[in-house]
């Protein structure tokens, strides 16, 4: 038996009889008391309080939790109109929450030439192919979600591919993971891209090694070079987007997130904000937002009263616009991420610095002394290095405050680096489904880093260890949004969708426990909603899920076959039905 199962037997009589009755949560004062809205008992409720203390009842009303505790005590809050559900067994844990995702972005990306699903290169040609077809009138064929690894061992695509089933015609096709563009000549010669056009600043444009032409591959402030031709997204298609993403996310039990990239700029192709505030005033929005504005640092200061502004007018209702994202670096498969030592077999390259240290101090201190908080993007040991600096500078110059600044995707990290992280109150935001040896890792990043680089790819139990504030998020539609899935990877450190194989890094694994904080309490923090929201506690919002298992008490390589039943928002289902929930109880043996 799995230790935790064990664990999990032992504790819910346990903390249910005992410490939920000595810290008077299963006898909550008669000011209290009175009949709910709803009543869901006989359950394995996993509270991710502070003791991390199970249950088996829970009540709502006004939707807020009013009561959590043993099923005999949940009777004083049924009435003639409460609604009962009796969950025989199943989990219920608070609502999930994503600290870095992509809604409008992915959503949009799905309903277009979705290239997600898809492995290899006659599988992406067949299917743009057939995109053409499906929209002849459209000027540009537009669309996402093609995997480095397709590529390998260099990871870049040749625009003659292209060219042979589209020669006419220009094609965007963004990478699965957005820091990549693949195009054809067409589209080359529309942006007016030629072997003497310079790699513009924090971007580089790849080229055939002999001739020195441009070979269809775009990275990081290069893709702009043609993405500045493209035609815009109709805000109908932006909101289209958002709610194809709420309706996915809610059925993986998300109830709260962190959009990782919203775009001020008016030439933006993706402009969300007023697709959030749309959705919201519509009683449409389905999870509590949190949007982080995209810093441009070509822009410098100059941008910062429009954010000042944007915080200002759309923070309210479930959206809160009061995070900056700022990019530091590219990936590590495309050798664009900012590294201490040289990468394997090149000349000396240490990746892209999008921003350069001093710069990003200054940036940095500026965005914390208005007050906000800033979401980094840093991959590589360098660019890790450099925004942990940055963090520093800033309290030297502003003092000590509730930041909650976080470092998201933190791939490679020198171990000098994993104790500050504590030490400067800096959440390390992790994707955990990346912890695992993929073809990512095997082909494209471990032949190019240093001896020993392995060791430190996603040291999500060093950083516990450290004390700092772990947090999980999915960087959908980069990947699955599924967080189970995810926290199946950061237990076990294999592919959730394989068995067997060997653990990547074995000695990052964690236990289920701290797996689940991070979707929760901790990604709440990051959110600055902990106080509201991510655990399972008198007086918090009503956002919860029910599980169809106790995570506990399954082989952790099992996690991800766990399904969401039901998820409420402020006690009221955004996925699943009670409905359901109980014919499906009636129904089980």
């Amino acid at each position: 038996m799995h230790e935790d199962s064990r664990i999990a037997r032992n504790l819910i009589p346990t903390v249910v009889l005992i410490v939920l009755a000595a810290t008077g949560r299963a006898d909550p004062p008669s000011g209290d008391r009175g009949s709910a809205d709803l009543v869901l008992r006989g359950g394995a409720v996993y509270t991710v309080d502070a003791v991390r203390s199970w249950a088996e009842a829970v009540a709502v009303r006004g939707g807020r939790i009013v009561f959590v505790g043993t099923d005999r005590g949940a009777n004083d809050y049924i009435g003639p109109e409460t609604r009962v559900v009796e969950l025989e067994g199943k989990m219920v844990l608070p609502g999930f929450q994503d600290a870095h995702v992509h809604p409008p972005i992915g959503g949009v990306g799905y309903r277009s030439c979705a290239l997600y699903d898809l492995t290899t290169r006659d599988e992406y040609l067949q299917a743009i192919a057939e995109c053409a077809k499906r929209l002849p009138d459209a000027p540009w064929v537009r669309g996402e979600g093609w995997s480095l690894p397709a590529f390998a061992p260099t990871g870049i695509p040749d625009k003659k591919w292209l060219d042979e089933i589209l020669p006419d015609r220009p094609v965007y096709l963004d990478s699965k993971d957005g820091h990549t563009a693949w195009v054809n000549s067409k589209a080359l010669e529309i942006a007016g891209i030629t072997k003497e056009t310079p790699d513009p600043p924090g971007g580089r444009i790849d080229r055939d090694p002999s001739t020195g032409e441009p070979i269809g591959s775009l990275q990081e402030s290069a893709m702009g070079l043609v993405g500045a031709h493209l035609p815009a997204i109709t805000e109908a298609e932006i909101e289209e987007g958002l709610r194809y993403a709420l309706k996915m996310l809610n059925a993986y039990g998300i109830t709260s997130f962190q959009d990782a990239s919203v775009d001020l700029d008016e030439a933006s192709t993706y402009r969300s904000l007023d697709a959030y505030r749309s959705l919201d005033e519509r009683g449409e929005l389905t999870a509590r937002a949190v949007l982080s504005l995209l810093w441009r640092p070509e822009s410098g200061e100059a941008q910062l009263p429009a954010m000042i502004e944007a915080r200002r007018d759309y923070t309210r209702g479930r959206v809160r616009a009061t995070t900056v994202k700022v990019f530091e670096d590219g990936v590590l498969e495309a050798q664009t991420a900012a590294v201490l030592e040289p990468y394997v077999g090149t000349d000396g390259s240490t990746g892209m610095a999008l921003i350069e240290p001093e710069t990003l101090k200054r940036t940095v201190s500026m965005l914390d002394a208005e007050g906000f908080q800033v979401h980094f993007h840093a991959i590589g040991d360098r660019a890790i290095r450099y925004c942990l600096d940055a963090v520093e500078a800033a309290r030297d110059a502003n003092g000590v405050r509730d930041s909650r600044h976080h470092l998201s995707h933190i791939q490679l990290f020198h171990p000098d680096d994993i104790p500050r992280f504590r030490q400067l109150g800096v959440v390390a935001n992790f994707q955990p489904l990346w912890a695992f040896a993929d073809a990512y890792i095997t082909e494209l990043v471990l032949p190019f880093l240093y001896s020993g680089a392995a060791r430190w790819n996603y040291p999500i139990h060093s950083l516990l260890q450290s004390g700092a504030v772990v947090a999980f998020g999915s960087d959908w539609s980069v990947s699955s949004a599924n967080p189970l899935e995810e926290m199946e990877v950061a237990v076990t450190r294999m592919d959730p969708n394989r068995s067997g194989g060997t653990p990547f890094v074995p000695e990052e694994r964690i236990d289920l426990r701290d797996a689940i904080a991070g979707f929760t309490i901790n990604a709440a923090y990051v959110n600055f909603q902990e106080d509201r929201t991510g655990s399972i506690e008198l007086g918090k919002l009503a956002d919860l899920i029910v599980v169809d298992r106790n995570l506990f008490e399954i082989h952790p390589a099992a996690i991800s076959e766990a399904k969401v039943l039901l998820t409420l928002l402020d006690g009221i289902p955004v996925y699943g039905s009670l409905d359901s929930l109980e014919r499906r109880a009636a129904q089980s043996p």
